[in-house]
C-alpha cells in the first residue's frame, strides 16, 4: 500500500530565550555580549516515520517529547531546519483550535474562509454548508463575528469544518479536550468513521484509553527521538509503566 505521510531525517532546533538577572544581564554586556542568553532545544531529532494509506496512528509522549511538533510538520504549518516531510492527498484537522478563523467574521464567512485554506471550493462548501452548521451545533449563532464564541462553539465550528473537507489525512492534537462530553463523543464517531473509511489518521492525546479505541499504531517519542513503533496497546503499556 503506498504512503500517505512520509518524513524522513527531519530535525528541528527551537532557541529559548530566557530572561536573566540584571546583574547577570550586566555582566553578558560587559563582557562585550560574549557567550549566549539563549538556549537551544531539540525538538526533533532526526526523524524518519512512514505512515501508509488508511493507518490510524497515535503519537505518544511526555510533555515536550516533541509529539505536537512532529504533527505540525506533517500538517505543513511548520517546516523542518533539514530532512523532508511529504503527504499524498488533502491533508485537514485541527492543530490549533481556529488556526484559519478570522476574529472579527462572522461564523459562516470563517466556514467559507477556513473551507477555502483546507482545499474546499466554493461549490463544494455551498453543498456542504448546511451540514457543517448542523454538525456545529452552532444554530442561530452562524452569523455572528466568532470574537464573541465560547471556546466550545469554537472547536466545534473548527472540528465540523475539517470534518466535512473530506481529507485523506486526517490530523488530531489534543483538540478533543475541549468542549461538553457529548459533542466529544460525537466527534470520537466522527473520527471512527473516518478510520472506517479507510482514511489515515494522526492523533496526538494524553487520553490513553481513547487513543486504545480510535488508534491501531502507536509512535511513542523521547526528546525528540522516536524510542518505539508498534501496536497502540504495547506502546500505551509501556507509556504508563513510565
Amino acid at each position: 500500500m503506498a504512503n500517505a505521510i512520509e518524513v524522513r531525517n527531519v530535525n528541528k532546533r527551537f532557541v529559548l530565550r530566557h530572561t536573566r538577572s540584571m546583574k547577570e544581564a550586566f555582566v553578558w554586556l560587559a563582557k562585550g555580549r560574549k557567550g549566549d542568553l539563549s538556549e537551544r532545544f531539540d525538538a526533533l531529532k532526526d526523524i524518519s516515520i512512514n505512515i501508509e494509506q488508511g493507518e490510524t496512528v497515535a503519537l505518544l509522549g511526555l510533555n515536550g517529547s516533541g509529539k505536537s511538533t512532529l504533527l505540525k510538520h506533517i500538517s505543513g504549518v511548520m517546516r523542518p531546519d533539514s530532512g523532508t516531510v511529504g503527504t499524498r492527498g488533502r491533508v485537514a484537522g485541527l492543530i490549533e483550535v481556529g488556526a484559519g478563523f478570522h476574529h472579527d467574521l462572522s461564523g459562516r464567512d470563517n466556514v467559507y474562509l477556513n473551507g477555502a485554506i483546507l482545499g474546499m471550493t466554493e461549490e463544494e462548501i455551498n453543498e456542504k454548508f448546511d451540514s457543517i452548521v448542523e454538525f456545529s451545533e452552532i444554530g442561530q449563532f452562524i452569523d455572528t463575528e466568532v470574537k464573541f464564541y465560547s471556546s466550545g462553539m469554537y472547536l466545534r465550528l473548527a472540528f465540523s469544518v475539517a470534518v466535512h473537507t473530506d481529507p485523506e489525512v486526517f490530523l488530531v492534537d489534543e483538540i478533543l479536550a475541549v468542549g461538553d462530553e457529548p459533542f466529544q463523543k460525537k466527534c470520537i464517531d466522527k473520527i471512527k468513521e473516518l478510520a472506517g473509511e479507510g482514511k489515515t489518521l494522526v492523533v496526538v492525546s494524553h487520553d490513553l484509553d481513547l487513543v486504545s479505541r480510535i488508534c491501531e499504531r502507536g509512535v511513542l517519542l523521547e526528546h525528540g527521538q522516536i524510542v518505539m513503533d508498534g501496536p497502540v496497546g504495547d506502546v500505551v503499556a509501556r507509556l504508563r509503566g513510565q
